[in-house]
C-alpha cells in the first residue's frame, strides 16, 4: 500500500507570499530555483509554488513514514512549508536543501509527538523504502521472482513492519531517522535531545531486536 494522497490547502502559504512577475520557473534547476527563492525579503509566489511542486512529495514521504496513522499530517505538512517560506534565506548551502527540508519536517513531527505524549506510532513499511546513504535498504533485489519468492518477500515485509512497530518508541523513531531518513547520528541527537552515545546505543539495540525477531527470515 502506498502513501495516501494528502491534499493540502496552500492558502496560508499563498497569503504570505508576495506577487511574482511572470517568470519561467520550470526550466530552472533545483539549485537555481532555491537560489531564486532566497532573493529578496521573501520568495516570490511563482517561485515558491514551483518549489512546493517539486519537493512536496518528499515532505509527504517523510511524514508518512514517521506518522502513518496520523489523520492530520496535511496540517503538519502545511506548517513545514510555512517554515520553509519564512526561513529559506537562512539556508547557507542551497545544495543541501533536501536534507534541510527533512530536518524541518522531522523536528515538527517530534515537537508534535512530545505534545501528544503518544506511547506508540506504528511505522508502515508498505511502500518501498530506499536509503540514500546505502546503509540499509528494505527492498530485496530479485530477478523476475516467482510466486513462491514473492510470497516469501511479502511475508518478510509483514514481519519487518510488525517488528519495527513493536519497538519501544524511542528505538523506533531513532531507527526511522537513521535508516529511512539517512540522518547522521549528530543530527538525530540534536532532534531527539539526547547525547550522541545514547543515539548510537538506541540504534544498536533497535537493530539487535530486529535481527533477533527476523532471524528466521535472515537465515533463509
Amino acid at each position: 500500500m502506498s502513501s495516501e494522497s494528502l491534499p493540502v490547502s496552500w492558502s496560508a502559504v499563498e497569503a504570505i507570499a508576495s506577487p511574482q512577475t511572470a517568470v519561467t520557473v520550470d526550466k530552472l534547476s533545483n539549485y537555481d530555483l532555491i537560489l531564486q527563492c532566497q532573493v529578496g525579503l521573501r520568495p516570490g509566489k511563482t517561485l515558491f509554488a514551483e518549489l512546493i511542486r517539486r519537493y512536496h512529495p518528499h515532505v509527504e514521504k517523510v511524514l508518512y513514514h514517521l506518522a502513518p496513522d496520523w489523520t492530520d499530517r496535511a496540517d503538519l505538512s502545511q506548517e513545514v512549508w510555512i517554515r520553509v517560506y519564512r526561513n529559506i534565506k537562512r539556508l547557507q548551502e542551497p545544495a543541501k536543501f533536501r536534507g534541510w527540508l527533512s530536518r524541518i519536517a522531522t523536528n515538527l513531527f517530534y515537537d508534535e509527538l512530545r505534545k501528544r505524549k503518544r506511547t506508540s506510532a506504528p511505522l508502515s513499511l508498505d511502500a518501498p523504502l530506499n536509503v540514500e546513504d546505502g546503509e540499509m535498504d528494505w527492498e530485496i533485489a530479485s530477478d523476475d521472482p516467482g510466486p513462491a519468492e514473492q510470497l516469501a518477500t511479502q511475508e518478510f515485509y509483514d514481519q519487518l513492519r510488525n517488528a519495527i512497530s513493536d519497538l519501544p518508541e524511542v528505538f523506533r523513531i531513532t531507527i526511522v531517522l537513521r535508516e529511512i531518513e539517512g540522518m547522521a547520528y549528530e543530527e538525530i541527537a540534536e532532534i531527539t535531545g539526547v547525547s550522541l552515545g545514547t543515539v548510537k546505543s538506541r540504534i544498536a539495540r533497535a537493530r539487535q531486536r530486529l535481527q533477533f525477531q527476523l532471524q528466521g527470515y535472515l537465515e533463509e
